[in-house]
């Protein structure tokens, strides 16, 4: 390894048949495997036209970048949107709910409403993501599970807005992701059964009239600029903290949510920092762009891990190290639903009933934004190496940063080039 930290290699064991791996799925076929860090993504890039990285996390530019100028490259996905659809977590915004005014559910409110989630996304991953406005990702598992259960009832759900009962659910989102990507010159079917299967079933409207009216309602006015203010008359700032790897959905999420709410009108600073982990814990934050619900199980339609972390027993003041979410929000009827899930049989039917009961309370409340499910970026150089995971052969999860890479490397093909 490399005492300065940009590289370790390891080799394959000469006792491979008593590992896990060995036993399970035989000898893994590298002899060593080089963790090598190249530094930002056109680097990357570089070195995977140079056949001297076979597995990279890229950003969707340096993805394009290499499909174009490598013809042994690959994504997980074959043609747009290219990127791995089956990681178990929704990415989003969520805010720290023990501090005003985000304590205010319809101030919550009012910020989704005011994204347009097709500018959101394209602005994110140039359109090559699977949107979801559930606390739960939209994978092909968790549309079956979930989406598709409740897709009617978020068609039917309502806020009160001046008296007026407003619905909020957008099912035509994906259409127009979709269109978007047409515009961009992507290749995308016509089909609405299959644009739903890629770009998701729907999203929050676009509605900055009714987030305005929300706003208005709760103490907020707008100055002569057309900024706003908050109740107590001073200038609206929303601080994000974000990840510090640009390549990462975390990051992009944060900037796109910060150029959003700035066009309706707030001042938006977007922090990216090593500290971060260490300010959601204890609360110094106003919001932040890494997950807004803790991943579920993946392959299970049990939700319990991620309604765990909403237990209000696990919420502690602003200053002290909190046990669960850190976006410090509960809700006594989650506790419920949280209590039986504990006590109900892993196989048992209720598993699913508490599910989408627990997931109605996330929504109604907007305990966090999601916004769409975690959209790897993988690319392959198959010059030295093929048979990797793919949206076509997805026996393994395709990332090297999982510890599950180690199942993939008996899988692995070499081509016999030099």
């Amino acid at each position: 390894y490399d005492p300065g930290g940009y590289w370790v290699l390891w080799q394959r064991r000469e006792d491979w048949q008593r590992t896990p791996t060995g036993k399970l799925f035989g000898m893994p076929q590298p002899k060593y495997v080089l963790f090598y860090y190249y530094g930002p993504t056109e680097k990357q890039v570089l070195a995977q036209n140079n056949h001297q990285l076979d597995m990279a996390d890229l950003t969707m530019e340096g993805l394009r970048s290499v499909l174009s100028t490598n013809k042994y490259a690959r994504a997980y996905m074959k043609n747009f949107p290219y990127i791995v659809n089956v990681d178990p977590c929704i990415t989003g915004i969520y805010f720290n709910t023990a501090k005003a005014p985000y304590n205010n559910k319809e101030v919550r409110w009012a910020l989704a409403l005011s994204i347009d989630i097709v500018e959101y996304l394209a602005t994110a991953f140039d359109g090559a993501a699977t949107m979801g406005a559930l606390l739960v990702p939209p994978t092909p598992a968790y549309l079956k599970w979930y989406y598709e259960p409740l897709e009617n009832w978020m068609k039917n759900f309502t806020i009160t807005v001046d008296g007026q009962k407003v619905k909020v659910y957008d099912p035509d989102a994906p259409m127009r992701l979709a269109e978007y990507a047409k515009k961009r010159g992507y290749t995308v079917p016509n089909d609405p059964k299959e644009i739903r299967a890629i770009f998701g079933y729907g999203w929050f409207k676009y509605a900055p009239d009714i987030a305005e009216k929300l706003l208005i309602k709760n103490g907020f006015k707008r100055d002569k600029d057309g900024k706003w203010l908050t109740p107590d008359g001073k200038p609206w700032k929303i601080t994000i903290l974000a990840h510090t790897n640009p390549s990462h959905p975390d990051f992009r999420n944060g900037f796109s949510a910060s150029q959003q709410w700035k066009k309706f009108g707030i001042d938006v600073e977007v922090v990216t920092t090593e500290q971060r982990a260490t300010m959601l814990q204890v609360g110094d934050f106003d919001a932040s762009s890494d997950w807004p619900a803790t991943e579920p199980w993946g392959g299970h339609p049990d939700m319990y891990r991620t309604f765990n972390a909403w237990r209000s027993e696990y919420v502690r003041p602003i200053g002290e190290r909190t046990f669960g979410h850190a976006s410090r929000w509960s809700d006594p009827r989650m506790d419920k639903v949280i209590e039986e899930l504990a006590n109900t049989d892993w196989n048992s039917v209720k598993v699913k009933t508490l599910g989408l009961e627990g997931l109605k309370i996330a929504f109604e409340e907007m305990a966090g934004i999601p916004t769409c499910a975690y959209p790897g970026i993988a690319s392959y150089d198959e010059y030295y190496w093929t048979n990797y995971p793919t949206a076509e052969n997805p026996y393994c999860i395709p990332y090297h940063h999982w510890p599950n890479f180690k199942y993939m490397l008996p899988f692995l093909k070499p081509t016999g080039r030099k």
